[in-house]
Parts: structure tokens; sequence; C-alpha cells
């Protein structure tokens, strides 16, 4: 596959870059499988959250950096970059400062003696990553594999190989060996390849479905543990208690940031009745005030979307969507203009026949629906082959904490939207994948959890 930097903005390319050799594939997993075998992987915890504790410092120096790699490569606004890379340093801080507890034996208390669970790395895992969040996406799972003690190998997307280049650079610079955590531009089918490897003893994906299908058919195949965190089509939910101006404030970021290439963005706007024409007046007037221009100026709110088969493939969803009835608020094209720019959009009248209606729009579309009571509000947001995350905005805490409970979704968020933490378990059901990073559950989805029994007799 080509791995290559072209601008989204000026659609000019900047760089090419060659896969890695079949050679310099089987050196990097050799490496890394060596130093799984080796004591700084097996020792002493101590060394590797050292490592973490450099490597958030290191992304807070080079924060600004990175964020106009992110822009030129993929087209995100400098300021959400640089909100970025401060999530990204306070993961790995975050792990250097917890992980030594979340790794302690656990006492089980057992009838036929002393009993604990231990937890030892697994062995080399290989991460197939996507480009919308170029260093995020990384340290989720990088971070907690440090800490472990299990090295990595990743694919990252092939419109951002300077930024995947760039961070195996940052935490070999932090200390890790030279190889613990190695970049490759790979294609897919040597993806599968390196999943048949019996050196590689899981998978960690975030992507499309379809990636996921691919990748956790591979690994069940070869009987390895996988995780998958895919895409989602989360509700925004305005109920007839909520503070409407909060809401939409919250809605227009929610559809917007990143130009709403994120899984956990708005997407389905589910409001009530008695609200729903304040809330879809504001929201819209929100959407049109939404600034397109440079990533690199400060007062772009909305950068292009990450590359000209993005831009293809939304056009042609808005199209299919108003071809079944849907009706445009505002937008419904691409921006007249250089870059891969699509104006913020507003549908409605999205019928369940209509192929929008479950699909997933990864860009700054929303698609807004209006009910009547809570109930219809559970059995809408149901409705979906998504369960990733979600928001509810409500005046009444009680009331929203009991639809988020109804809510079929991996994550809910009330009165804000949907957002990542590193003490936060992050991760989906049904079609948005299994499994769950960050947080105390994520740094053990890759572990042997190792049983020790002392018999009393």
């Amino acid at each position: 596959m080509a791995y290559r930097t072209l601008n989204p903005f000026t659609e000019q390319l900047v760089e090419d870059y060659p896969e890695h050799t079949d050679d310099a594939v089987e050196a990097a997993l050799a490496k890394a499988d060596g130093l799984f075998h080796s004591d700084w992987s097996k020792g002493d915890i101590q060394p590797r959250l050292a490592v973490l504790k450099s490597l958030s410092g290191l992304l807070t120096e080079n924060r600004d950096d990175l964020a106009r790699t992110m822009a030129e490569e993929m087209g995100k606004p400098l300021a959400q970059g640089q909100g970025e890379i401060d999530l990204c340093a306070g993961i790995a801080a975050y792990y250097a400062e917890k992980a030594a507890d979340f790794l302690k034996p656990e006492k089980i208390d057992s009838k036929l003696g002393e009993a604990w669970v231990e937890f030892h790395p697994i062995g080399v895992l290989l991460a197939v990553e996507p480009w919308n969040f170029p260093i995020y996406q990384l340290i989720r799972v990088v971070a907690p594999a440090i800490a472990v003690g299990n090295p990595v190998l990743y694919k990252h997307a092939g419109i951002v190989p300077r930024c995947a280049a760039r961070f195996a650079e940052l935490v070999h610079e932090a200390g890790a060996p030279e190889g613990f955590v190695a970049n490759l531009y790979i294609s897919s089918d040597k993806v599968a390849e390196l999943i048949g490897d019996d050196r590689i003893q899981g998978v960690a994906l975030t992507g499309s479905e379809g990636a996921g299908a691919k990748v956790s058919a591979r690994a069940s195949e070869m009987l390895k543990k996988s995780t998958l965190e895919l895409g989602g089509s989360d509700v925004f939910v305005v109920l007839d208690d909520a503070d409407i101006e909060k809401a939409v404030a919250a809605g227009v970021e929610g559809r917007l940031s990143n130009a709403g290439q994120v899984c956990t963005g708005s997407k389905r706007f589910i409001v009530q009745k008695s609200v729903s024409d304040a809330f879809i007046t504001g929201f819209v007037e929100g959407m049109k005030k939404a600034v397109m221009g440079d990533p690199l100026d400060e007062a772009t709110d909305l950068g292009p979307l990450s590359s000209e088969d993005a831009l293809k493939t939304l056009t042609k969803q808005v199209e299919e969507a108003i071809q079944h009835g849907a009706k445009a608020l505002t937008g419904g094209k691409p921006a007249d203009r250089t870059g891969f720019f699509y104006e913020p959009t507003v549908l409605t009248d999205v019928a369940r026949d209509n192929p929008a209606f479950y699909q997933e729009f990864f860009g700054p579309v929303a698609q807004v629906f209006v009910v009547e009571d809570d109930d219809a509000v559970v059995a809408l947001a149901n409705d979906s082959h998504f369960g990733l995350g979600g928001s509810i905005f409500s005046g009444d805490t009680d009331r929203a904490r009991k639809l988020a409970s109804r809510i079929e979704t991996g994550m809910v968020f009330i009165n804000t939207t949907t957002t990542s933490m590193p003490e936060l378990p992050f991760g989906g059901v049904k079609r948005s994948g299994f499994g769950r990073e960050l947080g105390d559950v994520g740094i053990k989805e890759f572990v042997n959890r190792k049983l020790v029994v002392v018999s009393a007799d």
C-alpha cells in the first residue's frame, strides 16, 4: 500500500515513503521477540515506568511540532492537535504513576489454601491503527504495553507516515530499548502474515468494521487475543429539561471536532419534541458559523477531511441520503474551495429505510431526530448496529442516569460530549467492537493472569 504525506489543505504531495521489506519486518519482529524474553520485559517494572514518565515529558516538549505534523498529514486544526498531545502525555504519565498498583498480585479467598493471580506479559503485540488521532491511537496501546512488558509492532495508516515514525523515535528517546516499539510500513496482507507468526501473541485494532472483521477473524483462526475499537454512530440526546444553550454548544463541538472524523463523535441527535425547535435552530446556526480554513491558522474551527477518498465517500453518503428522502437544513455538499473540505451539514427526515439511518458519517454531518418521550429516546438510540459512546443532556441527573443505563453502548456521558481520559475505560459493544483500552481495565487486556495456589495441607 502507499505511504505518503499528502496535505489535505493544499492537496499537494509532500513526501512518499517506501514500504518496509520482508527482511526488515523479520528483523523488527525478531528484535521485539528477543526483548520479550529479556529482563527488560520480565524484570523489575520500574525501568519501564521511568520510560513512560520520560515519554510524557517528551510528548509535552514536542507538542507543537507533533500538532503541526498532524495538521499537514491529516488536516487536524492546530489547537485540536495540541490537545491530543496533552491527552497523550497524560496517558503516559497516568500509567507511569498507576501501573505498578494495577499489576500487583490479587489475592483470592479459597478453601484450597493461599491463592493469588499474578499479571505477566504475554509477548509481542501487533497494533493496527487509524489516522484520525495519529498519536493518541498509538499511546492507548503502547503505554500499557510498556508497563506490562509487551513489545509492540504497529502498522499505522498510510496517510500519516511521519507521525508514525516520529512516535517510535520518541519512545526510544524516552529510554525504551531500540525495537521494543517499532513502526512498520506494511500492507494488509503483511498484517495477516504477521498475525500468523507464533511470536505475535495479541492484536489490537482501531479502524473500520471491514478491517476489524478481517483482523479478528485472522486472530481467531490463530487462537490469539484481539481487541477492536471500530465505528460508532453515537447518540446525542437532548431531553425536554436540558439547558438548550449548553446542549447546542456541545452539539456543534461534538459534531465538528476533528472535522467530524471521530468514532465517538456526536452523530445522531435525538431531541424531545417540546425543545426541538429551539435546539435545531441554534444547532443549525452554530454549524453555519464554523470557520473553515488552514489547520495551522488558530482561527480555524473546521479543517479539511483527511483525504480525497474520505471526501468522496462522505459526498456519496449524503447524496444517497437526500435521494432517499432526507432533507439538508444546511450544507449537503463539498465546499467550493481548494482542500478536501465538506460543508457542515444537518440532515433531517432520515427514515428507517434510508441507507443513512444505519450508516456512520465520518465527517461534519449530523442527523437530527425528534421524539416524544424517554422511551422513544431509548428505542431510537438502541436501533443501531453500533454501540460505542453517547451523550445525554438533561437538567435532571437522576433521570439521565436511568436513561444511560438503558442505552446499549459502551460509554455514556451526561451533560458533556463523549470524551477520553487516561482513567476512563474506552470501548464499545455491537459492531463497535470488543475489549477496552485505558484505565485499569485496559492495561489487563493483554496479560497472562496467572493463578498460583499454595495448598493448605
